[in-house]
């Protein structure tokens, strides 16, 4: 009774002082397209057309239906659709099957299914450690 008080106030606490992950998913459905620049300290993912770039400091999922033409920096990343351009991927990068991948990519981690497309020039290694920069400035962001 007392400890189900207790964590919904730490709960509340975590989630509107920036600090702790929202658990949010940001969806841009099927049908939608996007031009310019979009910011996410949550998940994000991507059904329709992105048009620009896309700073996201949590898990970027391109859907099968999923276009993105830009640059794209994110902590991990699930590619089941297209992507043409520079991603940065700090954590893990999955494409999966049925993707399509041009450009240049920069990840700690690679898992490329068989079957998918994968033209680009990659080097991996040694970006997690900038992970906590990303998260450092959206917090700084949220603050400011």
């Amino acid at each position: 009774m007392f400890g189900a008080k207790k964590n919904e106030n730490t709960v509340k606490k975590t989630s509107s002082n920036g600090q702790g992950p929202s658990h949010a998913l940001n969806s841009l459905v099927q049908g939608t397209l996007v031009k310019g620049t979009v910011s996410s300290e949550s998940d994000i993912r991507v059904d329709g057309t992105l048009e620009g770039d896309l700073k996201c400091a949590s898990k970027l999922i391109i859907g099968p239906s999923g276009k993105i033409s830009g640059d794209v920096e994110c902590e991990n990343a699930l590619i089941e659709g297209s992507f043409d351009g520079n991603l940065v991927v700090r954590g893990t990068l999955h494409v999966r099957e049925n993707a399509k991948i041009e450009g240049d990519v920069k990840t700690d981690k690679l898992i490329v299914d068989q079957d998918a497309v994968f033209n680009v020039t990659c080097n991996m290694g040694g970006l997690s450690s900038s992970a906590n920069k990303t998260k450092e400035k959206f917090a700084k962001k949220a603050v400011s």
